[in-house]
């Protein structure tokens, strides 16, 4: 077990960190709905509900930068680790807490199976 404590029964294993294209994204499907897991330039990993707050648009065909993703409809910057709009533009997707251990992308079993309104 590593310092980040990962236990089976409370995260999942989805990919790892070499599945996501440095910028890109890869999409899981959860009980939630599908979940863009994004890899920003300096590898750090990030997992959004893969629906703009706007219009519900595909964040992970997005383009990546920074911290945030532009989504691809109507240009709106989403801060990757809140899920929430930047200013002036309002609201914000669901984001997921994310544990990445010895090159493997975890999500928390309880987030990504429970509906959140």
């Amino acid at each position: 077990m590593s310092k980040t404590e990962l236990t089976t029964e409370s995260w999942l294993q989805v990919l790892t960190v070499e599945d996501i294209p440095i910028l890109g994204a890869r999409v899981v499907q959860a009980a939630v709905g599908p979940i863009a897991i994004f890899r920003n330039s300096e590898n750090e990993i990030f997992a959004v509900l893969d629906k703009c707050p706007h219009k519900g648009g595909p964040l992970s065909q997005g383009i990546v930068h920074g911290k945030s993703v532009t989504c691809p409809l109507h240009s709106w910057n989403i801060e990757l680790s809140s899920g929430c709009a930047v200013p002036p533009d309002e609201g914000c997707a669901k984001s997921f807490q994310v544990k990445v251990d010895d090159g493997f992308i975890w999500l928390q079993i309880t987030e990504i199976i429970a509906v959140h309104e």
